[in-house]
């Protein structure tokens, strides 16, 4: 991420109904294990980011005025070290239901070594749950339970092109559409090497490095995306969006891409002097029309 991110609140209305803070499991999350981990915030790249999150919730941000009908879970990029839960999570969110479409922070367990002995399951899992959880709430927040969407920023991209693609045996945990923002979404050399850093802690097997070459498992099955990339981006390079926009639509799925001149890595709800603060109106668009 670059250091500089302003934050639109100009996007964002003054008075905002209060968001519900549901937790993702009852009891103790699946693949967890005790750990003596302390959920703290600190200052990342210039924004609030959550680290050593072992207690996943959702908070969920209820559409206001014109109701679309839609939903979507929001997953905050931090390189699975820590989660941009006000940049990526929050102010997207904010905006969103403001739009007409109830929108849901995930924030997901960190792939910690100590939280669990497969901790590459903790973030797959908790997205998977997000969606089906949202999808028990559809009456409550009077949205249509076959149109719930997940959208990620670059780590958080990675996880949401990763529940897209590999897909769930329960139709409940599948997302009828996606919004990727600066996205992982291959497995090049250096995607690998950060991948089994940060998620696995351990070499990855042939089929998962197969499973998570995950630009080459789009089908016809996989969700419509929405994607946004700056050409700048000198830590998730362009080509990630590019690849995967260009597998979906040879899959004859559809799909929507806007890339910006500058912007560089991590511009969250987006910057006016460099244009970036016009993909989430262009978002909201997109996802009233699906």
């Amino acid at each position: 991420m670059k250091p500089m991110i302003v934050l639109l609140l100009v996007l964002v209305p003054l008075a905002l109904p209060a968001a519900e803070v549901v937790d993702l499991w009852p009891g103790q999350p699946p693949h967890s294990k005790t750990s003596d981990l302390e959920e703290y915030v600190k200052e990342s790249w210039g924004v609030p980011c959550v680290c050593n999150v072992t207690r996943p919730t959702l908070t969920i941000h209820p559409a206001e005025g014109g109701n679309s009908g839609r939903a979507i879970v929001v997953v905050p990029g931090g390189g699975y070290e820590v989660e941009s839960f006000v940049a990526e999570g929050r102010l997207i969110a904010e905006y969103l239901a403001s739009q007409g479409i109830t929108a849901a922070v995930l924030k997901y367990r960190l792939p910690l070594a100590e939280a669990s002995d497969q901790p590459h399951l903790l973030p797959l899992t908790d997205a998977r749950r997000a969606l089906n959880l949202m999808r028990t709430l559809a009456d409550k927040y009077a949205f249509d339970r076959s149109k719930v969407g997940i959208m990620g920023f670059s780590a958080g991209g990675h996880l949401a092109t990763a529940v897209s693609v590999l897909a769930s045996e329960d139709a409940a945990e599948r997302p009828d559409f996606s919004a990727l923002v600066y996205p992982v979404t291959t497995l090049s050399p250096e995607n690998q090497s950060w991948l089994e850093e940060t998620l696995f802690h351990r070499a990855m097997t042939a089929e998962e490095r197969r499973q998570y070459s995950l630009v080459d498992q789009v089908s016809a099955a996989t969700p419509p995306a929405f994607l946004v990339h700056a050409y700048d981006d000198n830590v998730v390079p362009i080509r990630e969006s590019e690849l995967y926009a260009g597998a979906l639509a040879a899959a004859g799925q559809e799909v929507e891409v806007h890339f910006f001149a500058a912007g560089g890595h991590g511009f969250g709800p987006g910057r006016r002097e460099d244009g970036t603060d016009q993909w989430l109106p262009l978002l909201a668009n997109w996802i009233r029309r699906q």
